[in-house]
């Protein structure tokens, strides 16, 4: 494999490390005799979305950084598709409970309106690009499919961009950002993705359209070489049986 092969899979889990540690650490948290405190009190209240978020989220994120990588998405297509029929409920586990997490918790301190409604699209957004997605494989339609669950899983990976998002704000000033500009570094890491993921898939599309029209002028270029060759082994015949016949026929002379 090539190091496209390797590079791609290991950026995109760099992405999701810090919010994966940091939601490992709250799983832990919760797990023991947790000290309450204002960041922690709603989790600690509810923990079941957060147990069940975090690590879907985690396996949903590195199983799926392995899909990008076009090798061992080629060379083994069995693992790609046992590994798909984890991924797809992985998902949408990921997006049903961060949907009851945004609906159920009180709002942190920093959130506000614009989060909240971001939050609920996203969520959504995601849901219906893995329904999608399943619905395009079902009908066999490979190219939608993989399409549709390159948008969902650039939704799921929001997290790891918002740390990117977040970190000027955190380098630059001394208090946390308000409501505004938290909905806008969230809002933007989300966009960020999303705009990734069309651009891939815009990419993807013209490789292979450039391997069709490859496949076709080859093939074309077969078809009319076998043409070519069928047409002269058939004029050959037709003249040596002429050439065969040509002393018994009647000769007309003046």
């Amino acid at each position: 494999m090539s190091r496209k092969d390797y590079l791609i899979p290991a950026g995109l889990i760099a992405l999701s490390l810090v919010p994966g540690i940091a939601g490992t650490a709250r799983v832990v948290e919760l797990a023991g005799n947790a000290l309450v405190t204002p960041d922690n009190a709603r989790f600690v209240a509810m923990p079941l979305p957060v147990l069940l978020h975090v690590p879907a989220a985690v396996v949903y994120s590195v199983l799926g950084a392995l899909q990008f990588s076009p090798g061992l998405r080629q060379r083994a297509r069995g693992w790609h598709r046992a590994s798909g029929r984890v991924l797809l409920p992985l998902g949408v586990l990921v997006a049903l409970s961060g949907l009851w997490m945004t609906l159920v918790y009180p709002w942190p301190a920093g959130d506000g309106l614009l989060v909240y409604i971001e939050r609920l699209l996203v969520g959504i957004a995601m849901l219906a690009a893995l329904l999608l997605g399943a619905h395009a494989i079902v009908r066999r339609n490979f190219r939608a499919h993989g399409d549709w669950m390159t948008r969902a899983y650039a939704l799921g990976l929001g997290a790891g961009t918002q740390v990117l998002t977040h970190l000027p704000w955190f380098m630059l000033m001394d208090t946390r950002p308000g409501e505004s500009a938290r909905g806008i570094m969230m809002g933007g890491a989300w966009l960020i993705n999303a705009i990734a993921a069309e651009w891939v898939i815009r990419r993807n599309r013209g490789g292979r359209r450039g391997e069709n029209q490859a496949v076709t002028r080859a093939t074309r270029r077969r078809t009319s070489g076998a043409t070519t060759a069928t047409v002269g082994n058939a004029t050959g015949q037709v003249v040596t049986q002429l050439r065969t016949q040509a002393p018994g026929m009647p000769s007309c002379q003046p």
